[in-house]
This record gives C-alpha cells, structure tokens and sequence, in this order.
C-alpha cells in the first residue's frame, strides 16, 4: 500500500514556475505509477501526467511541452515542475497510483493548490 502527501503549490503570476513534490509512505514506492491530477473550479479532476515504474511518461496535451513529471525512487517523492504557467492551469493539484486501467491505488490527499493570475 502507497499514501500520498503533495506539497509545493503556490501562487504565480503567467509565465511562473513552480514545482510540485508528492512524498510517499509505504515500502512499495518503486513499482507504483504516480500520476498528477487537478481538478479546477467547477470542473472534474483529470489526469495531466502519469510516470510508470520504469519511468515512462505521459502528458495531456494541454500540459505537453511545459510539465514535467518525475520521479526519484530514493526519496519515494514524484514531482511535478511547472513551467509557463497558465491562468488556466489553476486548480488543486493531487497525485495518486493509477494502472494502466486508470484504476486509483490509493485515496485522495489534501491536494496542493496553484494559483497562476496576473
């Protein structure tokens, strides 16, 4: 079992970076995917980035060419680094374990919030 804890948002104006950190407990860190979410006002949560075990990444396209997931095995953290930030991209970001089913392997954590506004 894995539980994660997100940390790193903030306030930024267009065109800032941040990035996000989700630290794991657990002893099985290493052979999770971990896939960053966000869910901004009124909208549902969706999945922008999603790293596998070995390291493979997918985006969505509305995030591609400016996030940056990764992950370091040795401090079971994942991040996620933000670059040219967006108003649009303002929302609760979380982190969870999807499979590759989209099946959550673990339960929603207080999420970190970005606010990117001029």
């Amino acid at each position: 079992q894995v539980q994660f804890a997100e940390s790193g948002g903030g306030s930024v104006q267009p065109g800032g970076s941040l990035r996000l950190s989700c630290a794991a407990a657990g002893s099985m860190f290493s052979v999770y995917p971990v896939g960053w979410y966000r869910q901004a006002p009124g909208n549902k949560r969706e999945l922008v980035a999603r790293i596998d075990s070995n390291g493979s990444t997918n985006y969505v396209d509305s995030v591609k060419g400016r996030f940056t997931i990764s992950r370091d095995n040795a401090k079971n953290t994942a991040y996620l680094q933000m670059n040219s930030l967006k108003p649009e991209d303002t929302a609760v970001y979380y982190c969870n374990a999807p499979n590759s089913r989209g099946l959550l392997m673990s339960y929603w954590g207080e999420g970190t919030l970005v606010t990117v506004s001029s």
